[in-house]
């Protein structure tokens, strides 16, 4: 008897994959893919990525809807059924909780760092109706760091926004939001890359991200490439189950998951050709990317060009939409779970969560001025946060949903699923479920605890 789900419904396949893709494009996709591939190989990296997408994370996705669908609930509670009805260990049930677990942690330091990009769309805002221009962002930067209530105040309207969309339900809050802030994001995207062939540099900047140089290809391009492969697709903190959760059973799995993993590699590589036609003409470095490059060396970049203001205000723009699609599937299976124990309403549940990780966000907010001497295990709080939410619980719940799905779930419940998909692709991806998925992923989780 085929389950529903007591939060709603995606209304269309379009939807699922704008919330999905939503989920999966954040702050990485557009700070650190396009480094990483220039860094790696340029075109090489980005061919031994997709095989890594097909091999690890297109498996890994599809597991994630098809348990979500099948359950129709929060994560914690679909594990709970499909041990339940494949007579497997109570452990596997462990999956739901690390995934919502780290979906939280996750949220109290990215809340932070998508509040610096809220306080910069509004100061090139303000740049736009002739306020004070960024004339030091080095200064500027670090002014903002140094603030505590700067930060909690950006932090805290951020979550408002979060928990704005979350609180309405799938239908009035998640879907709507999705279907206005996904066009939005790769309307901003293509102005901005548009605005960088005007550069004149748009050509050397393809040839910097595609061109293949295997001459930099070694183990270690091939680890981060899994890495982030995996990672970019939001795997291991169950937001995909979630969102599979409310996918109507007639939508085709497979396809679903390759149109999110190719729009979600499609939106990083254009982020290369919005930044790098900046970064070569304005000789920065591109070293690492990351809040260095975004926050100090760009706002250089702006001051210089023609129309610099409006393209600025644009580009933090562009990131605040990026991080809110991302903070609302991460806030989703956490609050989920709470309206289905039956004592919280949708609004008081997602206000609850929200209101946790704000407070757990002020952890990392003082690591970046007050708390900053204190160490563990010789990073700063947020690091350290950030080490276990992302770099070891995300890949130890991929790993396990791997597993779980491969070995554990009944293969009616598979083929239930997965009605349609031939034979061949079925005993494919299963095989890639059982064996080669959990390997590379195991060495993805093994370097990071290294």
């Amino acid at each position: 008897m085929e389950k529903t789900s007591i939060h709603g419904m995606w209304s269309s396949r379009t939807a699922f994959i704008l919330a999905a893709t939503g989920s999966a494009v954040g702050l990485g996709n557009i700070w650190r893919f396009p480094y990483m591939t220039s860094d790696n190989g340029g075109g090489a990296f980005v061919l031994i990525y997709l095989a890594c997408i097909a091999v690890v994370g297109l498996p890994i996705l599809m597991s994630e809807i098809l348990l979500g669908r099948y359950g129709r609930e929060s994560p914690v509670n679909t594990l709970i059924g499909a041990v339940r009805d494949s007579r497997a260990s109570r452990g596997w049930v462990g999956i739901g909780w690390i995934g919502i677990v780290a979906g939280v942690l996750i949220l109290s330091f990215y809340s932070v760092v998508a509040g610096w990009t809220l306080h910069y769309s509004w100061l090139y805002l303000k740049q736009l109706f002739g306020g004070a221009g960024i004339t030091d962002p080095a200064a500027t930067f670090g002014a903002l760091l140094a603030s505590p209530l700067e930060l909690s105040l950006w932090h805290a309207l951020f979550m408002v926004l979060t928990v704005g969309v979350v609180a309405l339900g799938v239908e009035k809050g998640l879907e709507r939001a999705v279907r206005f802030l996904m066009p939005a994001l790769f309307i901003l995207l293509l102005v901005l890359v548009i605005y960088g062939a005007t550069t004149g540099h748009l050509g050397q900047a393809a040839t910097f991200l595609f061109n293949p140089d295997w001459s930099r290809v070694d183990g270690n391009t091939f680890l981060r490439a899994m890495g982030q492969a995996f990672f970019s697709l939001s795997l291991g903190m169950c937001t995909m189950m979630t969102y599979g959760a409310y996918l109507p059973k007639d939508i085709s799995i497979p396809k679903v998951g390759v149109t999110v993993a190719l729009a979600d590699t499609g939106v990083a590589l254009l982020a290369g050709l919005a930044i790098f036609p900046i970064v070569i003409s304005f000789g920065l470095d591109p070293q690492g990317g990351g809040p260095g490059l975004i926050f100090t060396s760009l706002p250089l970049a702006f001051n210089a060009m023609p129309l610099g203001i409006f393209y600025g205000l644009l580009f933090f723009a562009l990131l605040s939409v990026a991080a809110w699609t991302s903070s609302i599937s991460l806030l989703e299976p956490a609050t989920a779970y709470l309206v289905e124990r039956g004592r919280m309403s949708r609004k008081r549940a997602a206000s609850c969560v929200a209101g946790l990780c704000w407070l757990l966000g002020l952890a990392s907010v003082l690591s970046l001025n007050h708390w900053s001497h204190i160490q563990l295990f010789g990073r700063d709080i947020m690091s350290f946060i950030e080490l276990i939410a992302n770099d070891l619980m995300l890949p130890l719940g991929g790993l396990l949903i791997a597993l779980f799905t491969g070995w554990a779930l009944r293969e009616t419940v598979l083929r239930d699923q997965l009605t349609g998909m031939p034979q061949g692709l079925f005993t494919t991806w299963r095989w890639l479920l059982r064996i080669i998925a959990p390997v590379l992923v195991l060495a993805v989780l093994v370097s990071a605890v290294l």
